[in-house]
């Protein structure tokens, strides 16, 4: 495998955090309306993408091709929205910490199943024990992120 691509990965997941921390800050200036912040935060994105876009090329033929697809190829916006409208909601409420971990056990879950059974028609990558049991392990650091505090304090009595 690739370090430079587990590195860019990182990066991804580390501007996730700062994406929701920024976003959440919009929402705010924006009298706490969340659903501008994420319009305004997704036209800023649209607008990156669409530079990105023209300056690679092949644009024409990529819009040729979408009206061929099937439309559930095109819920990834959706998703997306969604992600971003849930981060810049839900980061002032439970706090960016609690978010991102419970984010990141969703996504955890989630990539095992289309994974392990092609969901989404990617290609079968069975989980193995060893990575499930590595899952496991990331869904007791959810826990203990989320409920440590309390348990210490609860074994403490």
């Amino acid at each position: 495998m690739n370090a430079a691509l587990f590195i860019l990965a990182f990066c991804v997941g580390l501007f996730i955090s700062v994406q929701a921390a920024v976003n959440s800050q919009l929402a705010n200036a924006l009298q706490a309306n969340s659903v501008v912040a994420a319009f305004i935060s997704f036209s800023v994105g649209t607008v990156v993408l669409g530079i990105a876009a023209f300056a690679r090329g092949g644009v024409g033929e990529a819009f040729g091709a979408l009206a061929q697809q099937p439309l559930w190829k095109l819920t990834g916006g959706v998703l997306g929205a969604a992600f971003v409208f849930g981060t810049v909601f839900l980061a002032p409420r439970i706090g960016l910490l609690n978010l991102v971990v419970l984010v990141i056990a969703g996504q955890l879950m989630m990539s095992m199943a289309i994974d392990n059974f092609g969901l989404v028609n990617m290609a079968v990558r069975k989980v193995s024990g060893i990575r499930m049991a590595g899952a496991l392990v990331v869904v007791a650091g959810v826990a203990l992120t989320i409920f440590g505090d309390k348990i210490v304090a609860a074994l403490g009595r």
